[in-house]
């Protein structure tokens, strides 16, 4: 079936305005996590999800099928590309905020745990016959890598 040249234009500026709010949201979530309130950067995460998953199938569609958006003006897909370079631009900054502040929690956590490792008691109790018993070994603590 023929992808009409309305239909193709249509569609190219429903993902324009879908990438550039995509786009706004995630440059807002950057900020947050660089401005150390990630609690700002929840604020909008529904969206943002809901948004992305959108993007996700709707890129998936045009990847199968160019001729979904071929009939288009060469200005509006132009346009679109823009968009989606931006796009690519805000997700490596996010990812770079994130990225510092995941170093920043784990930096903070180690600390945690060598602060409590260095605070517990590690006198020796009176083992069997009276002798001392072995100090206590530290208890390792897991870190997971995931952000």
């Amino acid at each position: 079936m023929a992808i009409s040249a309305t239909d193709a234009t249509d569609r190219v500026e429903q993902l324009i305005v879908l990438t550039e709010r995509l786009t706004e949201l995630i440059a807002h979530e950057a900020l947050a996590f660089e401005e150390r309130r990630p609690q700002d950067a929840a604020l909008h995460i529904e969206e943002t999800s809901k948004l992305a998953n959108v993007y996700r199938h709707e890129s998936a569609r045009v990847r199968a099928n160019p001729n979904l958006v071929a009939g288009a003006p060469l200005v509006q897909r132009t346009r679109l590309i823009r968009a989606t370079e931006a796009f690519d631009a805000v997700l490596a900054r996010q990812g770079r905020a994130l990225d510092a502040a995941k170093t920043v929690t784990e930096g903070l956590v180690r600390a945690i745990a060598e602060e409590v490792a260095s605070k517990r008691n590690t006198g020796s109790g009176y083992g069997r016959g009276g002798a001392a018993a072995p100090a206590a070994s530290a208890t390792s603590i897991t870190l997971n890598k995931r952000a």
